[in-house]
């Protein structure tokens, strides 16, 4: 974190906040002593206050998922869908075994506090999730899954997950995590072998 500048470092700071606390339990001011920024840039930075800066935190938490999506196929011995899925799920599992039950998605916990009551909200956590969503879809395409059964499936992919991590998070257990990764392969795997 100590790489980025004042701004980025809030950014970052906020999505790790929100992630484990909520929109509404995160301030502004400790967002800064997160941050290890002054409190004063926060004004500097984000003149539209705490909104802009959820926001910003929403974008970047979509950003960040999307780009995972290449380090996991990376990691894959066989680019299959159930494998893609497998390695998204299992940062969670490894997360969650390793610290806790703590965390969870910015970009739920932002749609979850805000999408009612905040517009530009609501909007940014829609493009955070189809900025992930995209190089799921993607990546399910050139794995052989038809155009437009991917992004479907991306979909499914990502709503399982993101699903899973909020029983996982209220039993404190994995278990749904590995359920979906588990229940789910076969079907993402089909969609390659019959071109449904």
């Amino acid at each position: 974190m100590s790489e980025r500048g004042p701004r980025e470092r809030m950014v970052f700071s906020a999505a790790q906040l929100i992630r484990r606390d909520g929109v509404a339990a995160t301030g502004m001011r400790e967002v800064a002593a997160h941050a290890g920024a002054p409190r004063g840039s926060l004004q500097h930075y984000f003149p539209g206050g705490k909104e802009q800066l959820v926001n910003e935190a929403v974008g970047w938490a979509g950003r960040y998922a999307g780009r995972r999506v290449a380090r996991f196929l990376a990691a894959l011995d066989e680019p299959v869908p159930s494998a893609l899925f497998a390695e998204m799920v299992r940062q969670w599992t490894d997360e969650y075994e390793a610290d806790g039950f703590a965390g969870g998605c910015p970009v739920a916990a932002a749609t979850i506090d805000c999408a009612e009551s905040t517009e530009s909200t609501r909007e940014a956590a829609s493009a955070a999730f189809a900025t992930w969503t995209g190089p799921v879809a993607q990546a399910l395409a050139a794995m052989g899954v038809p155009g437009r059964r991917a992004g479907d499936l991306a979909t499914l992919m990502i709503s399982s997950l993101e699903g899973a991590l909020l029983i996982a998070r209220a039993e404190r257990d994995v278990r749904a995590l590995t359920t979906v990764a588990r229940e789910l392969g076969p079907l993402l795997d089909a969609a390659v072998a019959t071109g449904d």
